[in-house]
C-alpha cells in the first residue's frame, strides 16, 4: 500500500482481531488503502465461540480514517467492494457465513459514500422506523410488513448516514437498530451518540448481540435465542411500543 498498491485482505472477522495492532498503526494511523473483506462476521454456528465474528464493528469503527460497511446481499457485498477498492483510505467490508441473499446476478448501482437507502416506507402511521445492517435487514424486513415500519438498509457503520438518521428520527417516534454484532461499541451506539449530540430524544431500541460469548449451534437457533430472528424483533419492538421495552438484544424469556 505505501507503494501505491491496494492490498485486499480477505479474512474471517474473529481473525482479524489477532492482527488489530497492525490495523490500528500500519494502516489506519497511515490512512493506507487496505480493503479488509471480513468473512463470517456474525455468528457462524459450528466452530464455537472463538470462531463468531461480533466484535469487528466495534474495534473497526473507532479507527480514525476507516470506512466500515456491512452487506446484506450478494450484489450489495460486490458493490460494496468495488467502492472500497476505489477510495484512497482504509475499508473494511463485513459479511456473514452461509448463503447470500439475492440473484447471484443482480446489481445494483454504485454506493455513495456513507449513504443508506430506505428499503420500506411506512404508511400512514410512521411510529416505527428500523435502521438494519447487513444480515438483519431480511428479518427487518418480514417484522416491518407486519408493524408496518419504515426501513432504513444503512449499508454504512462509519461513517453514519447522518442525515438519514435525523430524517428518520423526526418523522418516526421509535428508531430500533439491528445488527449481528456486539452491541458495545455497535452500529447503533453510533446512531445513539449522534442522536444525543443532535439534541433528539426519542425513543430508541438497539438490537443485536448481548455481551456475551455465544456458544456453538445452529445459526438460526442461535439468533433466535438471542432475539435476532424476524420474532425476536417483533416482540422487542412491541414490548418498546407498550412501555415495557426488553433489555438490549435479549429473547423474550
Amino acid at each position: 500500500a505505501c507503494d501505491g498498491l491496494k492490498p485486499v485482505v480477505a479474512i474471517y472477522s474473529t481473525f482479524l482481531q489477532r492482527g488489530y495492532d497492525q490495523v490500528v498503526h500500519d494502516v489506519a494511523n497511515q490512512n493506507l488503502p487496505v480493503l479488509f473483506a471480513l468473512d463470517r462476521a456474525g455468528l457462524v454456528g459450528a466452530d464455537g465461540p472463538t470462531h463468531n465474528g461480533s466484535y469487528d464493528i466495534s474495534f473497526m469503527r473507532c479507527l480514525p480514517n476507516m470506512t466500515v460497511m456491512s452487506a446484506s446481499s450478494a450484489a450489495e457485498c460486490r458493490a460494496m467492494l468495488s467502492h472500497g477498492v476505489a477510495l484512497a483510505s482504509p475499508v473494511a467490508v463485513r459479511y456473514p457465513r452461509g448463503a447470500a441473499h439475492g440473484a447471484p446476478d443482480a446489481v445494483i448501482p454504485p454506493l455513495a459514500q456513507g449513504k443508506g437507502v430506505v428499503a420500506r416506507k411506512a404508511g400512514g402511521n410512521r411510529k416505527i422506523a428500523i435502521l438494519a445492517w447487513g444480515s438483519m435487514l431480511h428479518p427487518a424486513l418480514a417484522v416491518a410488513d407486519k408493524l408496518d415500519a419504515t426501513v432504513a438498509n444503512m449499508r454504512f457503520v462509519k461513517p453514519l448516514d447522518e442525515a438519514l438518521v435525523r430524517e428518520l428520527a423526526a418523522t418516526h417516534d421509535l428508531l430500533v437498530t439491528v445488527e449481528e454484532a456486539a452491541l458495545p461499541g455497535s452500529a447503533g451506539g453510533a446512531v445513539a451518540e449522534f442522536l444525543t449530540a443532535a439534541g433528539f430524544d426519542n425513543r430508541l431500541l438497539m438490537l443485536g448481540l448481548p455481551d456475551k460469548f455465544i456458544d456453538q449451534g445452529d445459526p438460526a437457533i442461535l439468533l433466535a435465542s438471542v432475539g435476532l430472528d424476524a420474532a425476536g424483533i417483533e416482540r422487542s419492538i412491541v414490548a418498546a411500543m407498550a412501555g415495557a421495552g426488553e433489555p438490549p438484544g435479549q429473547a423474550a424469556a
